[in-house]
């Protein structure tokens, strides 16, 4: 990516000089090729951030269709296959498939509610949950193109996605998943059935991890630094299987190889039912660009001018690619994880070559079902210690982007309301209980909402809001 070096003059101060100053120190840029070794180190822990949230929407689905064992298990194993191959074309970009950052690919949480809500109504209806699922996957296959479509005229919105915008996304990506993050720590949902929630033990275990990785970063060696999380997760995995905390016992009925079957349980259409997943997907699209945003602040990239919306554009084609990908092998609609820039600003390795050692182990991983089974039983307070201070940094991204450009009046009309309206609907969901299901859809996620926000009085709010000369005209106090 030659280009990806050139300084393209952004007003006073150059996008080399932005990119400085919103990206974390790195000890390993975009093209560059770490070694084998230092690589592999990496990626581990990319995979460790990124691995529950690739599963557990298959899960939920799954558990919601009355899936027998063996389905579910099946469809996880897709879900990681999946997002291998998904991964290695949004970092190697083939043709104009793939923002060439180092971003990962894995199943996402927006569409849960619609898919259960066709699925649920298929299996009401008297279809088994295989018929069920073939409905959901030729919708999300049908659907797919709408992004794919969506994703070709991205370059007529450059005066729409500005750095406020993008960087208001971002710092809401960070601050709605730092609730998910802490709710890992303090044991997640296991903790809460079991009445162990928030104690002193997983308090504990989960702050250990944190400490270990705030102690290895503050380091001067780069090894340290970018093994901070493995190491952490490590030590925290040992500590909880001496105190018997982790479950190895499904380990005994899971298959040695598993291999990936295309329309395994076939296909089929129903318009009504797709009629939400059209605007779904614009939705996901709105949320990569914040996520690829974010990658390319913390790669220390352009986040504005011609090569940031080239990678924008084929990171939403990719995204629509990789989810139509994903309905052919039997799993669910693809987009980029937050998670990874976390990742990428503790270590210090923003190279895409990565990427491809964590496309393969994602693949390893869902072909090889008994290794991520073992990887399937970290601890949950464990896992939050390492993902709570991970997502901190995302919106520590954001705010270093909302930093490089001038908060003017306008700008702080938009941070504020979007900021407000998304974090509003994560810390009270129950505002949209009594709502239709398509609002409820569109706008229970708060990155979505705050994205539509930010994104819509962007483009209405007039642009002179901000100038001497309309502040000029304003009445005096």
């Amino acid at each position: 990516m030659a280009q990806s070096n050139q300084e393209i003059v952004l007003g006073k101060e150059t996008q080399a000089d932005v990119a400085v100053r919103t990206g974390s120190e790195l000890i390993y840029g975009l093209d560059d090729r770490p070694p084998v070794v230092e690589s592999l180190f990496v990626a581990v822990q990319h995979v460790l951030a990124a691995f529950v949230g690739i599963i557990t929407p298959p899960l939920l689905i799954c558990s919601a269709l009355g899936a027998d064992a063996a389905t579910t298990s099946y469809i996880i194993s897709m879900s990681l296959f999946v997002s291998g191959i998904a991964t290695f074309i949004q970092c190697k970009r083939v043709g104009p498939v793939g923002s060439g950052l180092l971003s990962l690919q894995g199943t996402s949480f927006a569409f849960l509610g619609p898919i259960i809500g066709v699925g649920t109504a298929a299996t009401g209806a008297g279809q088994t949950p295989e018929q069920a699922l073939a409905l959901i996957f030729g919708v999300c296959f049908f659907g797919a193109f709408v992004e794919i479509f969506l994703s070709q005229f991205l370059h007529l919105a450059q005066k729409i996605i500005t750095p406020v915008v993008s960087g208001t996304v971002v710092l809401i990506i960070g601050l709605s998943l730092i609730r998910t993050g802490m709710f890992s720590l303090a044991g997640g949902a296991i903790a809460q059935q079991n009445e162990t929630f928030g104690s002193y033990q997983n308090l504990a275990l989960g702050g250990l991890v944190l400490a270990i990785i705030i102690a290895l970063n503050m380091t001067g060696n780069r090894y340290l630094r970018m093994g901070s999380i493995a190491i952490g997760l490590a030590i925290g995995y040992m500590i909880s299987l001496a105190l018997g905390l982790v479950n190895l016992s499904a380990l005994s009925n899971l298959p040695l190889v598993r291999l990936p079957i295309p329309f395994r349980y076939g296909m089929s259409f129903d318009f009504a039912a797709f009629l939400p997943f059209i605007l779904l997907y614009l939705i996901t699209a709105i949320e990569t660009i914040g996520d690829l945003t974010a990658t390319s602040a913390v790669s220390k990239q352009p986040i504005e001018g011609p090569v940031y919306f080239r990678r924008i554009k084929g990171g939403v084609l990719g995204d629509g690619v990789n989810s139509l990908l994903a309905a052919v092998f039997n799993t669910f609609p693809n987009t980029t994880f937050s998670q990874n820039n976390g990742v990428i600003q503790m270590t210090g390795v923003g190279s895409r070559y990565v990427g491809f050692y964590v496309a393969g182990l994602f693949s390893l991983l869902g072909l090889l079902p008994l290794v991520g089974g073992i990887f399937q039983a970290i601890p949950q307070p464990v896992l939050g210690g390492a993902t709570i201070i991970m997502f901190g940094s995302i919106a520590v991204a954001g705010i270093n982007i909302l930093a490089s450009t001038q908060i003017d009046r306008r700008a702080l009309i938009i941070i504020a309301a979007s900021l407000a309206l998304g974090l509003g609907v994560v810390y009270v969901p129950e505002i949209l209980d009594d709502k239709p299901a398509l609002i409820k859809n569109v706008l229970s996620s708060g990155i979505s909402t705050g994205g539509l926000t930010a994104i819509l009085l962007n483009w209405l709010l007039p642009r002179n809001m901000g100038s001497p000369e309309m502040q000029e005209n304003q009445p005096k106090a």
